[in-house]
């Protein structure tokens, strides 16, 4: 695979900055993900329980490979406090190729 093609963009929600450093550093730390942006004070409005619940997040923007995504899967939801996190991968279809192959050199286990 080209890195274009195995390269992810994973977003992940979390209660507060605490909890998205924590994960954030055991998944670089891990060589899971290569680089997690932490964006803070995003508002959800979301539906749960059948009630429309708003709350303040901090979104985790984490670049990682492809067959890297079920062990960050794996960690993630072992790490997170929500009964059902939001992990959603995305490909990255273009990017720089010096940083899309310095994500892929960073995440060899």
């Amino acid at each position: 695979m080209t890195p274009e093609t195995d390269c992810r963009l994973v977003f992940c929600t979390c209660p507060d900055q605490e909890t998205a450093a924590r994960i954030a550093e055991r998944l670089v730390g891990e060589r899971l993900a290569a680089c997690v942006n932490l964006l803070p004070g995003i508002a959800s409005i979301y539906r749960w329980e059948g009630e429309v619940q708003r709350e303040t997040e901090v979104l985790l923007l984490i670049k990682t490979v492809a067959g890297r995504l079920p062990a960050l899967t794996e960690t993630l939801r072992g790490l997170h406090p929500y009964q059902v996190p939001e992990i959603i991968a995305l490909p990255i279809a273009a990017g720089l190729p010096d940083y899309l192959n310095w994500v892929t050199s960073c995440t060899h286990a």
